[in-house]
């Protein structure tokens, strides 16, 4: 990530909310990307995106080291590229919190997606619920921040009272927002979790 600009670096509001908005939408990104790799009922190649192969002592996303494919929606094979990584691969699926035995067949790794049982639903929407909070957190942390480059542009007389009311507000809205989104993508994503099929 980019280091935060200086405060005095902001010569107006909308410099203010456009960084504040920018920043809110890479949580959103980031929101996406990491209940990509929840676990639901059917099978996706997506499960596997945070998970790192000890590749000759460096992590290494799986997807750099094989293709992975989803044949059946109960089943996902993975064929390393190398396939002297198979056992790294292998061992990195077991050793991971993702609960999967995979068969390996020398050449291929079939990794069968049991069906979720109601005690591994409830603790995969845990922390589903988790991940969703942290990053609530970070919108009201950005929205902290924003208020406070406001205050300081008022401070320095850039802005006027009635202004810095004006952009409070603009901030406070576009916070409640994006907290909304994440609200709505992480109910959306527990219906999935707890569907059975």
């Amino acid at each position: 990530m980019k280091p935060e600009p200086a405060a005095n670096t902001f010569q107006s509001v909308r410099d203010v909310a456009n960084h504040a908005k920018t920043r809110m939408e890479k949580v959103l990104t980031d929101l996406q990307h990491d209940m990509a790799a929840i676990r639901t009922g059917r099978a996706s190649v997506s499960i596997f995106d945070t998970l790192r192969v000890d590749y000759y002592g460096t992590p290494t996303p799986l997807n750099q080291l094989a293709n992975l494919h989803v044949p059946d929606p109960a089943m996902i094979t993975i064929q390393p590229w190398d396939v002297s990584q198979i056992a790294a691969i292998d061992k990195a699926i077991r050793t991971s919190d993702l609960g999967l035995n995979p068969a390996n067949d020398g050449k291929i790794l079939r990794v069968p997606i049991p069906p979720l049982t109601e005690e591994r639903r409830k603790e995969i929407v845990k922390r589903l619920h988790s991940i969703a909070e942290d990053h609530r957190v970070a919108m009201r942390n950005i929205r902290r921040d924003a208020n406070e480059h406001l205050k300081k542009l008022l401070k320095d007389k850039t802005i006027s009272e009635d202004e810095e009311r004006r952009a409070l507000d603009e901030v406070q809205k576009m916070t409640d927002g994006h907290i909304q989104k994440i609200d709505t993508a992480s109910k959306a994503k527990e219906k999935e979790i707890l569907e059975i099929k």
